[in-house]
């Protein structure tokens, strides 16, 4: 579990404060349809780490 945190400690580290700011509120949006705290986390977090790849790819 500790390989995970650090991997997703990295990956947020990585984000501008307005990336942060967007993935809260993709986050409070979720949550606001209905989906619970933990898998609306997992999903933005999913998204971004898809979005960081996308990115290292066309470099």
């Amino acid at each position: 579990m500790k390989g995970k945190t650090k991997m997703l400690d990295n990956d947020l580290l990585n984000l501008t404060h307005e990336q942060q700011q967007r993935a809260v509120e993709k986050i409070q949006e979720l949550m606001a349809q209905g989906i619970g705290s933990g898998e609306a986390i997992a999903l933005v977090a999913k998204q971004l780490r898809e979005q960081n790849k996308n990115t290292q790819n066309h470099k």
